[in-house]
């Protein structure tokens, strides 16, 4: 009996990686890139005092974040990315 959060994170090989990449559509391939980019460009805007251009980039990316989860929630809901998760 293994719980999840106790698994240590084990690097893929690169052709492993690029075995799975092989099995998956292009356009959630993108997608899957799009929202861990977003992700991780909305965690760098945090704080209570965000100037107005801070403000309208993390806006800016929360859209790009909102709109490559459509797709990958339309290829399987649990590929969904979200803003403070690790991945």
């Amino acid at each position: 009996m293994t719980a999840s959060h106790l698994l240590v994170p084990v690097p893929i090989p690169d052709r492993v990686a690029a075995l799975i990449g092989s099995c998956i559509p292009p356009h959630i391939l993108r997608a899957e890139f799009d929202a861990a980019c977003a992700a991780r460009e909305v965690r760098s805007f945090r704080g209570p005092r965000l100037c107005d251009e801070d403000r309208a980039d993390r806006e800016q990316a929360l859209s790009e974040l909102a709109r490559a989860n459509k797709i990958l929630a339309a290829h399987h809901p649990r590929l969904a990315v979200r803003p403070g998760s690790s991945w």
